[in-house]
């Protein structure tokens, strides 16, 4: 499956002829440079390594990384991202992979990225409980998780148990997102529906078909 990666722009609208909104989120795909192809005889895929995003600073980049295109006598990328590809695939390093020989409208691909951070939750939030009663006898303790433990067998709280906590700040995939638009000159895509992660922030495009 390729794997590019690409930043949310934000959330618009769209209106259908009938009246409906259809409900977008807009999608900045980086332009990528194939670094190598790794054949794996072992198993059913190869890997395939891609940096993305071009480095306008030269200077911001470390010379570790650096190194690494310089080898390959390549311009430098920001970042590189590896993916499991199936086996045959005619690509060397210096290909680029143009985003609209991959992406088309109507086609549908999954994305993943990091949900936005909510800090410390309590259960009704993070875990949707409906809490205590609301009325007598509860003190102040209405969105309490109530007891969280056993009698003196097994005598503990096993892990896992859903109580409060740091919520957000996960890697989440959602999946079957519907390509909308496809603009290749401002390397923009449209999908229908939401996408994890700040406007702003990094996902990754998960494209099952292409390769």
């Amino acid at each position: 499956m390729l794997e590019l990666l690409g930043k949310k722009i934000g959330m618009t609208h769209l209106f259908k002829d009938d009246g409906t909104i259809i409900p977008l989120t807009m999608l900045h795909v980086y332009d990528s440079c194939v670094l190598s192809l790794v054949a794996n005889e072992d198993k059913e895929f190869d890997f395939l390594s891609v940096a993305f995003q071009k480095a306008e600073k030269p200077k911001k980049i470390s010379k570790s990384v650096a190194g690494v295109f310089n080898k390959k006598s390549l311009p430098l990328f920001k970042k590189i991202h590896n993916s499991q590809v199936k086996k045959g695939l005619s690509l060397k390093a210096g290909d680029t992979i143009a985003m609209d020989s991959v992406i088309k409208t109507g086609d549908r691909i999954s994305i993943r990225g990091v949900t936005s951070g909510k800090g410390f939750a309590g259960v009704m939030k993070r875990w949707n409980f409906r809490g205590l009663e609301a009325s007598h006898g509860v003190s102040i303790s209405h969105r309490s998780h109530g007891s969280t433990g056993q009698r003196q067998d097994p005598g503990k709280t096993f892990r896992g148990k859903k109580m409060a906590g740091h919520m957000g700040v996960e890697n989440v995939t959602t999946k079957n997102l519907e390509v909308v638009l496809v603009d290749k000159e401002k390397s923009v895509i449209a999908v229908k529906g939401a996408v994890p992660g700040n406007a702003g922030s990094d996902v990754i495009l998960k494209i099952a078909k292409a390769y």
